[in-house]
């Protein structure tokens, strides 16, 4: 099957392509885009993998589903397009980034600037019914997912994972913590920030890391 995607990618993820959990995956989604209104754009599906190349990737955050709102996915986790008003969860990390390292608040949420970088901002499930939060989930898009996590597990030393919450701790079965850093805390859901999200200075913990690595750090 061929799939629009960085070439890199394209070429890490060419077996599950193949697959047919891919193949159905494929189907259920056209056939959701044609029926009704799916985020995010149906162009910028993979957009996590074309901003951030394979061989490129430094830093990986792990998000769950795409925004589910009007004009807010673009196919980075965390992220909404330019003119969007920040959800409660970006505010949150705005809000450590700021008390971590004296950057100051952005203008936008648009972290596409992070993604090209090599800030991987990779969705568990990349596409989603509108209104409809976990809509699509459990078609195949965590199988997709995981297998590019375990391509750079494979392939990738010296990389930052970044696992905010259950759900993407639960993904750290999949990646090898002594040849990587793997930083833990919850989520920056308003629901439980003040839990540990605030204070946990990943984004310098990070930036420190990959220069001990010979690797240019973020401006987060």
């Amino acid at each position: 099957m061929d799939v629009k995607i960085e070439p890199g990618w394209k070429k890490q993820l060419a077996e599950e392509f193949d697959k047919d959990y891919f193949r159905q995956l494929t189907t259920f989604v056209r056939e959701e885009y044609r029926r009704h209104t799916i985020y995010p754009p149906a162009p910028a599906i993979f957009n996590a993998f074309d901003h951030c190349p394979f061989d490129s990737v430094k830093v990986v955050i792990l998000g769950q589903d795409p925004y589910h709102e009007p004009g807010q996915a673009h196919g980075l986790c965390f992220s909404v397009r330019e003119g969007v008003p920040f959800p409660p969860s970006l505010v949150n990390i705005f809000k450590e980034i700021t008390a971590d390292t004296g950057t100051p608040l952005p203008a936008n949420g648009d972290l596409t600037r992070w993604a090209d970088q090599g800030v991987l901002l990779l969705n568990a499930t990349l596409t989603v019914r509108a209104h409809q939060a976990g809509s699509h989930q459990n078609k195949g898009w965590e199988t997709f997912t995981d297998a590019a996590i375990r391509r750079l597990a494979e392939s990738r030393d010296h990389l930052v994972y970044l696992l905010w919450g259950s759900y993407a701790q639960n993904k750290g079965s999949l990646i090898p913590s002594k040849r990587n850093l793997v930083l833990r805390s919850v989520h920056p859901s308003p629901l439980s920030a003040y839990r540990g999200f605030f204070g946990n200075k990943h984004f310098s913990q990070a930036n420190d890391y990959l220069i001990a690595c010979g690797k240019t750090p973020i401006a987060w």
